[in-house]
This record gives structure tokens, sequence and C-alpha cells, in this order.
């Protein structure tokens, strides 16, 4: 039998787009002669649709869908994921399903059974988990179809319980009593770079444990935050990676069962920093494209976290597309400025030059009576940022351009950011970043020429609000800051557990209670491009009044 592994793009509830899409694959694989073509879970929709599930209208739109790629599959059968009706009285009204088809109608519907409800999934909320177990025959051959649920047989999330059992028996075990030739897995796995191998490992072990080829799609571009790195792959029953799709990027592959126990994929290993690189500019790329959105704009300081943005953003979206404003006060260096200033030209950006010295001081001025003789200190510091928030908005509602949010995950845990300035935007693009990767980042982007220039990589971090100012006067080095962050964030490592790490204590001590009482800030934030297990947003619910 030779099966198509179809690696699309969707976009969320544009059923025309998904179809015609989906469509032209059912053609080009009958082309080839293939007899099965496999699609990814919730493609004919999108994932994840969330409350559109509840929509009346969005149900039969989806439904009218379905039918009109099923009148596509004759000569030829196909595995599509999408939502399905529950005819049951009992339970949610819908099942996240794989419908299978050929002869130009749906044959028959396998229904998820394990319905995840952690992190950023929320599955529960509108499906009825499956309780039936049937396979589809085809071409003499037996198919177990499962839907995600080989990848969550253990926790996936990089923490203390990643390898513990989260259910007690999987689709699986209950398919393989049916003695099935080879098992379709559909998938909306979403990248995170810290989960190295994880995926690959547990679906090689399914293969091995009922010594089963697995047909393995997932889906590739981003949601909003999430983003699905694609690494479609067939595995044969010995474990073996047969063929792997590309990351980031639409494919599809012909493989045939009948040669798939003697093939063995050439593994090329990539960088996580290159990984998370691509994901970024996906994840731009597919935020401005599927939500009409055409050019960006961000404030360009000279350092790090805006040289690093504004790549991506010229790489996302292009250079004709990418406008910024630099915004010098009294405390920037001079350096900063033409640092800024060689980037957009490296790039060949539109930029303006619009000084706010002048605008702080009438803040200043106005407020002096107010503030009296008290000393300068983060109000004026905070009044700067947002001065330059201002700026930029306006330039953003009088061109219709999007802001881009370039506060990276160390500072927007420490709450190092200003509510209402530094942290506007449309779309947060490194709050998912480490200041330490944002680092590795910008040299990635510097192998084959230099971008960005060196010295806004090698000189100290700064928010230049004031005289002489560094991070550093108020923040740990990055290095220590960011692995205890990642501790406590991604690990959820008690504070204790943390020091007994090696931390000085006092330290471990100030960067958690910074976490904790800035969670209101991040409550405000714009949406942040997902790429590792624990993002901030809707995948980290934490009380915004609590005693931690």
């Amino acid at each position: 039998m030779k099966i198509v592994l179809a690696q699309l793009n969707y976009h969320i509830g544009n059923f025309e787009a998904n179809s015609d899409k989906i469509i032209d694959a059912i053609h080009k694989a009958k082309s080839k002669q293939a007899d099965l073509i496999v699609f990814s879970e919730l493609a004919i929709c999108g994932y994840p649709p969330k409350d559109l599930l509840e929509r009346k209208n969005f149900i039969e739109k989806t439904l009218k869908a379905i039918d009109l790629v099923a009148l596509h599959c004759v000569d030829i059968a196909a595995v599509l994921g999408g939502p399905s009706i529950n005819p049951h009285s009992k339970g949610k009204n819908l099942y996240n399903s794989a419908f299978f088809m050929c002869d130009g109608k749906v044959q028959s519907i396998h229904n998820k059974t394990l319905l995840p409800t952690y992190d950023i999934f929320d599955e529960y909320r509108y499906f009825e988990p499956n309780t039936e177990f049937n396979l589809v025959e085809y071409k003499g051959k037996k198919i177990a179809l499962t839907i995600c649920e080989d990848l969550w047989e253990k926790q996936p999330v990089d923490n203390n319980f990643a390898k513990e059992e989260l259910y007690t028996v999987s689709p699986m075990e209950k398919l393989s009593q049916l003695k099935p030739d080879f098992v379709v897995n559909i998938a909306a796995s979403p990248f995170s770079h810290n989960q190295k191998n994880i995926r690959t490992e547990i679906l090689q072990s399914v293969s091995k444990k009922y010594q089963l080829p697995l047909i393995y799609v997932n889906q590739i571009g981003a949601n909003t935050e999430l983003i699905f790195d694609g690494d479609s792959m067939a595995i044969n029953s010995k474990g073996d990676v047969a063929c792997r799709l590309n990351y980031f990027e639409e494919d599809f592959s012909l493989i045939d069962l009948n040669e798939i126990e003697e093939q063995k994929a050439e593994e090329k290993e990539v960088d996580y920093i290159e990984k998370i690189h691509d994901a970024l500019v996906l994840g731009l790329k597919d935020y401005f494209g599927k939500m009409g959105f055409k050019q960006a704009t961000l404030g360009l300081s000279g350092g790090i976290d805006s040289a690093v943005t504004v790549v991506l953003a010229e790489r996302a979206l292009g250079k004709e597309n990418v406008r910024v404003l630099l915004m010098p006060s009294e405390f920037s260096s001079d350096h900063s400025v033409k640092d800024a200033i060689d980037l957009a030209n490296n790039l060949g950006i539109q930029y303006e030059i619009v000084p706010i010295q002048d605008i702080f001081k009438s803040f200043e001025s106005n407020l002096a009576p107010i503030f009296g003789d008290l000393p300068f200190n983060i109000a004026e510091e905070n009044i700067q940022a947002r001065v330059r928030g201002t700026l930029i908005m306006g330039l953003s509602n009088k061109f219709g351009h999007i802001v881009l949010n370039t506060s990276n995950k160390s500072e927007s845990a420490v709450g190092y950011g200003t509510l209402y300035g530094d942290m506007n935007g449309g779309i947060a693009v490194l709050g998912d970043v480490y200041k330490t990767d944002v680092f590795k980042l910008a040299y990635f982007m510097n192998k084959d020429e230099e971008v960005i220039p060196l010295n806004s990589i090698i000189k100290p971090p700064s928010a230049e609000l004031r005289p002489d100012q560094k991070d550093s006067d108020s923040l740990p080095d990055y290095d220590i800051l960011d692995e205890i962050l990642f501790m406590y964030i991604e690990k959820n490592m008690p504070v204790s557990e943390i020091i007994e790490q090696g931390f000085a204590k006092e330290v471990v001590d100030k960067i958690i209670r910074l976490v904790n009482m800035n969670e209101y800030k991040r409550f405000q934030t714009a949406p942040v491009l997902r790429v590792s297990s624990k993002a901030f947003g809707y995948g980290r619910k934490i009380p915004l009044v609590a005693k931690h």
C-alpha cells in the first residue's frame, strides 16, 4: 500500500481555503498512484478552534466541508481530522474525530479517546472521549486510527512528571487486540524546543511495543500563540524512522508499506536555536498573513532584543513591510543610535528618528508641582518608556502597522518592563525566549554575515532610562537568572529545591518574588509566540491575587 503524508498549514475557520488545500493534495496523491493520503488532526477546521466549536454554523460548515472533500476520494482513500456530532444523548455534543473516506463518501468515523486537559490543551471542554474501538479495513489491510493519543500516553511537559503515566490504558492497547497491520496517528502537536526528541521517542516506542508500522502526520503553521512544526514521520515496526518530513514548512511524502521495513531515514540534527528562529519566523508570518495584516513596526533601540525582533520581522514579512522608529533620549548612548541605524540599513528597512528628550521634559515640567523635590526614580524611567510606547502606537494607528512587542521571557518573568510602554504590541515575538537564548539567536542570525551590529550583542544590556544604567544593576547575570527561571517556570520546582541546586537563597527568593508579584503585568501583555513547554499566556494559568 502506498501512503502519502500530507503536512499542511491550515487556517482556523477558513473552510474554503482548507478544503481547497486538502483537495489539491488528494489529486496530487492520486497522480502518484497513492492508495491512501493522511491529513492532520482537526485539519478541516484548523487547530485549536476553541469556543468556535460551540457555534452551530461553525459545525455546519465543518461537516459540509468534510462531505465536499469526500467527493474527491475516488480511486484513493483519505484520513482527515475534524469534529463530529455525538449521536448519543449523554456527554458533550462533539467528538474529535478521524474521518475515513473513500468511494466518494465518509465510510467510518473514529474518535479520540484521550483528551488532553493541561497546559495549552482544554479538549475535554468541547469533546466527549471515545469508548468504542474499531479498525478500518481497506485494500486487504486493517488500519488502527488514533488521534494524537500516542503522544499523550506520557505527559510531554518537561517537568518533574515528564515520565509518569498520565493514562492507564491507551487506545492502542484496545486496537492492538484487533490485530491491525499498521497504525495511522493524526496530530496537532505544537512546537517546543525543550522537548527534544520526546515526540520521536514516544512514537518509536509505540511501533516497537506493538511491532507495527506507524504513520504520523502533524500540521505546520501558527495560529496566534501556537506554532506547529510538522515533523511528520513514518516509522517501521522495528522503531526506525523510515521517513521524516521537513520542519516548519508544508511537505508531502509518499511511502510504500512494502518497503518501509528496510528503510531508515538519514537524520540530520538541527540545533534548537535554529528551530526557535524558524518557529518565530513562521509564527510572525502566519500571524500577519492569517489576520490580514501586512506591515509591522517597533521601536529600534540599538539593543539586542529589538535587533533580534526586527531581523525576524524582516525575514517573515519582507523588508518593504517593516518600519521602525528610533526614539533616543538624553540617556541613549551615541553607539546605540548608530547600531540601530546600521541595522536598519543592513536590512534595507525604513526608519525615522524621533528624539523624546523634549517630550519627556514636558512631562517632567508638568509633573514638577506634584513630584516636588523627590529624587529621579522609576517613575521618570517609566515615563520615557510610555512616551516611546505612545509614539510607536501613533505610527501604528496612522499607517495601520502592527506593533511588535520586543520583551524577552527573562524580563517578562521578573516584571522588567513598563506597562503601556515597551510592553505595548499586537504580538510578543520574544516573550517565550530567555535572554541567554536571545544572544544565541543574534549570533545565529550573523552566521553568514554581520546583520546585527556586533556591538548590539556584546555590550552590557541596558534599558538606557537613567545615566549608566545596566540590567545587572537590578538583576543577577542572565545565565544565573535564566537557569532559576527555567526551574521555577518550566519545571515547577519549589524554591527549596532550586536553592539546593547551589543558588544563593537571597537571590532565589528575590527572583521568585518578582515572578509572582508581576503576574498582573503579564496578564495584560500581548499574546506570546510559544516555543517552549511553558510559555506565559493561556498555557500558564496563575491567579493574579494569591499568596505563593
